[in-house]
């Protein structure tokens, strides 16, 4: 990294070196604290490794099909299945309850998305599909939090907390930070919560040169769920784990509404087989579902991307009619510690960075800002599952898509991934919880149960055995009442 302090004539050479001088086209025009800005911006990036960066993604993006004579399916004995056996299940999930009791399970919540593509500006997390409670994805997941620690008090006498890290971006740190601390952390104890930040990659125009946001700003973006590792270690979050006595992270994404975390028939299922590394999946729902698929490629375990499998490869069966490539990653994972700490300390800078190409905005010759109708640049990303390649003892555990799978992508009014989508899967997951644990439902409408009453259907034979219950219907953990606890009304 290029020191803070140098003149902006000690930077313009490195600027020229690698054509960047167009960065300083309006340095003229600019006031000194203007000025001051944009030095340091410029001060802070390596255009060496940026460059050599970029023209990396694009060299491997130009030939991005996968070869498919290296591509083959994941080995029998890496993959296990919620599926398979009620027995493991039980035994699984009692395995993970007891590390939750005593503080070896932490979760890690890649939280660095904005909810642009919803439509609105603030983080994706703090948004209400609009369920009959009113809350949003952040307060389901810490009431979640707050259920698991009670379900392994329950099993075994005592819990110690749940260690919750929260990564977000320059775009979501404040207002996430904000938004917790408004609502008192969800009834968590702040001590147990961590808040720490990716880094923000400049964007990069096609041509290879930096884009400006203003005249005295490069433009940036998150550097992708994968500058995870960069963070853990830069952040000191790592070194904290272990402090705390952490063997187990269960890292996801915040837009997944049915997540289940931390859940201890995944933990105690890596646990049992002693893995380092592992990924909940999900079957395809059909041949060229646009889903990323894990699979070995190359003698290694890699997420290839459903673009880069041919049709007649997508369409491959195995022996029992079952799609050979057919594990969708859901970006739901565990780690060990030592895991990560490895990657952290020998892998965290060697992993590839992909591009995504995007309308950027940017400014004109004149200055006048821009908003793109085309894609006019890239933004460089690393992805969390890149680390798949390293691990010595991986399993994929095939979960329900219905029960676990549920993704938030878009806005009101689409046809999949938006909000009515979301509350609709949940509500549909609820009543079957009713119904298992020996109630009924009437009628039309929403159902849903608090997670601080159920996680995963647990916990509710007494409330709901031989009932009736009419739709509309809320459960909480005191009453059949409205909406009860901390809410995230905006």
């Amino acid at each position: 990294m290029v020191h803070e302090n140098q003149s902006i004539d000690t930077l313009k050479p490195s600027l020229c070196a690698s054509e960047q001088e167009h960065l300083l086209y309006w340095w003229n025009d600019l006031t000194e604290e203007q000025q001051d800005k944009l030095q340091k911006d410029i001060s802070s990036i390596n255009f060496k490794q940026h460059i050599s960066d970029f023209h990396e993604c694009m060299v491997k993006d130009s030939s991005k099909s996968a070869k498919e004579d290296e591509l083959k399916p994941l080995p029998s004995e890496s993959c296990e299945s919620v599926f398979n056996s009620k027995i493991d299940n039980e035994r699984w999930t009692k395995r993970g309850l007891k590390e939750i009791s005593e503080g070896r399970v932490a979760l890690l919540l890649l939280a660095g998305g904005q909810g642009t593509r919803l439509g609105v500006s603030y983080p994706k997390g703090m948004y209400d599909v609009g369920l009959l409670s009113g809350k949003c994805l952040y307060q389901l997941q810490a009431e979640r939090i707050r259920r698991q620690e009670n379900w392994a008090r329950e099993v075994y006498g005592s819990s110690k907390p749940i260690q919750w890290y929260i990564m977000t971006s320059d775009h979501t740190r404040g207002a996430t930070l904000d938004y917790f601390k408004k609502h008192s952390w969800f009834g968590l104890n702040e001590q147990n919560v961590t808040f720490f930040e990716q880094e923000m990659i400049p964007c990069i125009s096609n041509e290879g040169k930096l884009i400006m946001s203003s005249k005295y700003s490069i433009s940036r973006a998150p550097g992708g769920n994968g500058d995870l590792y960069r963070a853990l270690g830069q952040n000191k979050v790592i070194d904290d784990m272990v402090k705390k006595g952490v063997g187990s992270v269960h890292v996801y994404c915040v837009d997944n509404i049915l997540v289940k975390i931390p859940d201890p028939l995944f933990i105690g299922c890596c646990l049992e087989r002693e893995s380092d590394c592992g990924a909940k999946v999900v079957s395809k729902s059909h041949p060229t579902e646009a889903v990323g698929v894990i699979c070995i490629c190359n003698g290694k375990v890699k997420v290839v991307e459903y673009s880069e499998i041919s049709t007649e490869t997508a369409h491959l069966r195995d022996s029992n009619g079952k799609l050979l490539f057919s594990q969708g990653n859901i970006c739901n994972h565990y780690f060990s510690t030592s895991f990560l700490k490895n990657i952290v300390e020998n892998h965290a800078t060697d992993l590839a960075f992909h591009i995504a190409k995007k309308k950027i905005p940017t400014i004109d010759s004149n200055g006048n800002d821009v908003i793109p109708t085309t894609p006019n640049g890239i933004k460089m990303e690393r992805f969390v599952f890149d680390v798949f390649e390293f691990s010595e003892r991986f399993t994929a555990l095939e979960v329900s898509r219905t029960e676990e799978f549920s993704p938030l992508k878009n806005g009101p009014g689409a046809e999949k991934s938006c909000p009515q989508t979301c509350k609709t899967d949940l509500s549909n997951l609820h009543k079957s919880w009713v119904v298992q644990a020996g109630g009924s439902i009437n009628g039309e409408g929403v159902c849903e149960i608090s997670p601080l009453l159920s996680s995963t259907g647990e916990n509710l034979g007494q409330r709901v055995s031989g009932k009736s219950f009419n739709l509309p219907l809320y459960l909480d953990e005191q009453s059949n009442g409205s909406a009860n606890g901390y809410h995230s009304k905006l």
